[in-house]
């Protein structure tokens, strides 16, 4: 099998193929919807976010909005998410520190979001590469965890080591998009438990294959 530095452009053209619609599946219109969408992700479907958002985003359309909300009755609109008493502490706190130190905007850096309460790298990568098409960094979830692991594109199972190993390996321009081929590799064929490497496009690239 090759090195992964020469896998790498193959594998990101066949996943193209595969997934040419593959992009951020949380709906959004703007980089606070898509902020606030990501941290109600946090251990929940995209699928079930998107269902409370869709209520959510009619009624709060402002940092100002989010900041003045009554937390009882947002832990309630978001309770389906799951762990709703911490998503709305932290959403609460990031809006009322983007009212306070940013005029109600989501910033555009690496640097400034990760200053705001409850916003993490990986939620900072996913909004400056889908809300502001800056590519940053590498988003990594359990798709992309266990698929570049399977891959050898890293060794680790730390996150952050995961994203520095794809960082060196990824071209910079595909950054944002590689996750999202790879969560939709996940859930159609590089599943978890029961792998379908019979009916992989990727079989001959990756070194973790069954068959």
């Amino acid at each position: 099998m090759k090195p992964a530095k020469e896998r790498i452009k193959p594998l990101i053209t066949r996943l193209k193929k595969l997934y040419p619609d593959a992009g951020c599946s949380l709906r959004h219109a703007d980089p606070l919807e898509l902020l606030v969408a990501t941290i109600l992700s946090a251990q929940c479907t995209d699928k079930r976010v998107n269902e409370v958002t869709k209520t959510l985003f009619g009624e709060y359309k402002s940092a100002e909005d989010y900041a003045n909300a009554e937390p009882e009755v947002f832990e309630e609109q978001i309770r389906s998410t799951g762990f709703f008493r911490n998503k709305t502490k932290s959403i609460i706190n990031m809006a009322q520190a983007l009212v306070d130190q940013h005029d109600g905007k989501v910033p555009g850096s690496m640097e400034e979001l990760v200053k705001l309460p409850g916003v993490g790298r990986k939620t900072a990568n996913v909004v400056l590469g889908n809300a502001f098409c800056v590519d940053e960094g590498i988003v990594v979830d359990t798709h992309v965890k266990r698929i570049s692991n399977r891959l050898k594109l890293t060794r680790h199972q730390d996150p952050d080591k995961i994203e520095q190993d794809l960082m060196k390996l990824v071209p910079k321009k595909e950054w944002t998009l590689w996750p999202h081929l790879l969560i939709h590799h996940g859930r159609a064929v590089c599943v978890a438990r029961s792998p379908k490497c019979e009916d992989c496009a990727l079989v001959d690239l990756c070194p973790g294959s069954l068959i």
